[in-house]
């Protein structure tokens, strides 16, 4: 994993630069990529702290749903960037599949998957989806 810090225009970013971290795609990338949610929140938590501290575990659990989706869907690395925007987080993950997520019949008796597209559709503000040849970027703004 590779960590480089960037900045923007938001209030936050003047003591929390953004971050991008970069993985290889492995299963074990999915808990590097909630570690490195976890430095930046603690990061941005010192300069803004959460309106309610729902708003940590939500960002940790979205980016967590976002690894593992590109691991599991997408093969080859991913990009994880987080940047404090003026009233939360935008988390954008940027993986090797052209095709757009799409939501899942979930099935709990049946053990299987099926929540992740719904669970970042419930918990964050803006959901987008753009494609390329090359892969697609998932982006997502949640609550701080």
């Amino acid at each position: 994993m590779a960590t480089e810090p960037r900045g923007n225009d938001s209030p936050a970013s003047w003591a929390v630069p953004s971050r991008t971290a970069r993985f290889a795609g492995e299963p074990q990338d999915v808990t590097g990529a909630r570690l490195a949610a976890e430095e930046f929140l603690r990061a941005l938590n010192r300069a803004t702290p959460p309106a309610t501290p729902e708003c940590w575990h939500d960002i940790v659990l979205i980016v967590t749903e976002l690894a593992s989706n590109a691991v599991q869907y997408a093969p080859g690395p991913f990009v994880l960037q987080l940047r404090p925007t003026f009233d939360g987080v935008h988390v954008t993950l940027h993986d090797t599949n052209p095709t757009a997520p799409a939501p899942r019949p979930f099935h709990p008796d049946a053990g299987g998957g099926g929540i992740g597209w719904h669970l970042i559709h419930t918990l964050c503000s803006q959901v987008s989806v753009v494609s390329a040849d090359e892969g697609k970027d998932v982006h997502v703004f949640l609550p701080w």
